[in-house]
């Protein structure tokens, strides 16, 4: 018999970092740097994923 789900709820927390976020400096620099670099490895990944799908 197959489950059938008819409500997904998901939660996050969110939570500011002691030191105040940007809070100026080299570590700005990186901080973005490393921010880039992230958001450029999840582009690559999704746009794997649908490259994937649209091969099935």
């Amino acid at each position: 018999m197959p489950v059938i789900i008819k409500e997904l709820i998901i939660k996050a927390v969110v939570e500011e970092t002691p030191n105040g976020g940007n809070s100026g400096g080299s570590g700005t620099a990186k901080n973005t740097q490393e921010q880039e670099e992230l958001i450029a490895t999840c582009v690559e990944q999704v746009l794997e994923i649908l490259e994937k799908s649209k091969n099935r």
